[in-house]
């Protein structure tokens, strides 16, 4: 009738027959021991990809958190104790990504990307971030590669990992940042950045929004040479990036000429509502 189910087809053979169909199959045949040792590869390879995605969650969560503690760089009394403990954050990160490096040992990374870009992108932010305020200058990725090679730290882990540990050199575990995810990373920078331009004013800083505004304007350069050229995700960042180039010029701009009528401790007010209405007017 109309309101009766779909047969289907196999809704034409007896139960019983089907029954007798899944008894007569050969556990021990080749095509089922095929099957089983497919279905073990998969279960694997799914487990290694949800243990990755919590090690990406971590390191993203430890990188946000060294770089709010960086943002506390221009209001501290010593600034050379915040970058002795964002080192320290830092250093906990890499035990991470260290983790990360040893599940993908004999596997193909790009296979495990999307798991664990994330937290790359976010480890590059918060590198670069503190390599900034440090130099004044841009990390490379090779030199963010070379803090990512790890070695056996003691002589019990690297018993456990070779045999014969005498003879042979220390086991040693590298993962590399990829381009994409070192431009992301640089891209996310930027906002960062612009927060601390900000709070540099605040604090009666003007000299650093005038660097900052040089640095950032290099930056956005470099991006507008890949254009469409690069990856999606990329491009897509070029837009944020240009914001926060905005914001951080109005910032200079106000200070050129009207630093000398308002008062230091309302600079930073004046700067708020300026970039609120900027995001306005952006539809931000």
């Amino acid at each position: 009738g109309s309101g009766g189910f779909r047969k289907r087809k196999h809704d034409n053979f007896p139960h019983g027959q089907r029954r007798e169909e899944k008894e007569n199959v050969n556990p021990s045949s080749a095509l089922m021991t095929s099957f089983k040792s497919f279905q073990l590869e998969l279960d694997t390879r799914h487990d290694k990809y949800e243990r990755l995605v919590k090690l990406s969650r971590d390191i993203t969560i430890e990188s946000k958190r060294t770089i709010f503690l960086l943002h506390r760089f221009t209001s501290a009394p010593n600034g050379e104790e915040i970058l002795n403990e964002s080192e320290v954050k830092l250093d906990a990160v890499r035990r991470k990504i260290k983790q990360v490096a040893q599940e993908l040992i004999g596997e193909d990374m790009y296979q495990f990307h999307r798991a664990i870009s994330p937290g790359l992108q976010e480890y590059v932010e918060a590198v670069s971030f503190q390599y900034f305020i440090k130099t004044r200058s841009l990390i490379s990725v090779e030199e963010i590669n070379k803090q990512l090679i790890f070695t056996a730290e003691d002589r019990e882990e690297t018993t456990n990992m070779t045999s014969n540990s005498h003879d042979k050199p220390p086991q040693t575990w590298s993962l590399k940042v990829t381009p994409v995810d070192y431009l992301l990373g640089v891209a996310d920078l930027t906002g960062e950045l612009m927060r601390l331009c900000i709070s540099s004013v605040g604090n009666g800083d003007i000299d650093t929004p005038f660097e900052l505004s040089q640095f950032l304007r290099q930056i956005y350069d470099g991006f507008t040479f890949i254009g469409n050229t690069g990856p999606y995700e990329v491009s897509k960042k070029l837009y944020t990036l240009k914001q926060s180039l905005a914001k951080v010029e109005n910032a200079c701009y106000t200070l050129k000429v009207r630093g000398s009528e308002i008062p230091k401790h309302m600079l930073a007010d004046v700067f708020s509502t300026k970039t609120e209405l900027i995001d306005q007017e952006e539809g931000l």
